[in-house]
């Protein structure tokens, strides 16, 4: 069967509505895959240098909180400011994740789960209440390639890619399946097609094998083909995010 070729600069991006189902959906996925895990598990080492699983998930639950409470969003914003001075970070956002860990640092893994399991709602109820005026500021800097973007940016999808990402992370360090299918995580998967084909300037054609997947293109305004690529869907988000090496058209980086 042939699979029809889509033009990345025509994919729909997600909006705020769909946002908000995409990410109670991650959580609940996130939460199950936590909750599968035993022991060892949650000191094994994930693609993250720095993080092990335990460590990967209190930054999620952190962040999660964060969502939940205005003022847990400031403490965390403020004082991680402060420490990414201290700890010589590459980007503000560093030491917000280094409070995020080190603030729940004393809970069991138990724990871990149980605090997610009541934030991720609460997180998802406040995110989808955000006025229409505030999601469009024009104020989060995300530094290289990214750059300034908007409130709505950040709320709608960077927090729930990061939980998808730490899911993969998690599955891959404990030898877990990762869950996926075509409605949840392929949708996923293609709106970071569609930004990721929008920061560089290059024709492509694109297979994303496996559930998750699709065939995606960019032409040259000659008409001339640009490179053509095959790989898995998760691991061409793993590669263009920094988690493995990349060449050529997955040399292209969309920072998560």
């Amino acid at each position: 069967m042939t699979t029809t070729s889509i033009d990345a600069t025509s994919i729909p991006r997600i909006g705020h509505d769909e946002a908000m189902r995409i990410t109670a959906v991650e959580f609940d996925r996130m939460l199950t895959l936590l909750g599968e895990l035993e022991g060892d598990d949650w000191r094994r080492q994930t693609d993250n240098d720095e993080w092990d699983v335990r460590a990967t998930a209190l930054h999620v639950l952190g962040a999660a909180e964060a969502n939940a409470s205005l003022r847990e969003n400031l403490s965390q914003f403020t004082r991680g400011r402060r420490l990414f001075k201290q700890i010589g970070g590459h980007h503000w956002v560093d030491g917000i994740n280094e409070i995020q860990i080190r603030d729940r640092a004393g809970l069991t893994d138990h724990q871990i789960t149980e605090r997610l399991a009541a934030a991720a709602p609460r997180a998802v109820k406040v995110r989808s209440r955000i006025p229409a005026p505030i999601r469009k500021l024009r104020v989060v800097d995300f530094g290289p390639v990214i750059g300034r973007q908007t409130v709505g940016y950040l709320m709608d999808m960077v927090y729930t890619r990061d939980v998808w990402m730490h899911r993969v992370d998690i599955a891959r360090a404990t030898d877990r399946k990762v869950e996926v299918t075509a409605d949840h995580d392929g949708r996923i998967v293609a709106d970071m097609v569609a930004e990721w084909a929008a920061l560089f300037d290059e024709p492509f054609s694109l297979d994303l094998l496996g559930v998750a997947g699709g065939s995606y293109h960019r032409s040259a305004p000659d008409g001339s083909d640009g490179e053509h690529v095959a790989v898995d869907a998760v691991e061409f988000v793993r590669t263009i995010s920094g988690r493995a090496e990349g060449t050529g058209l997955l040399s292209h980086p969309l920072p998560l």
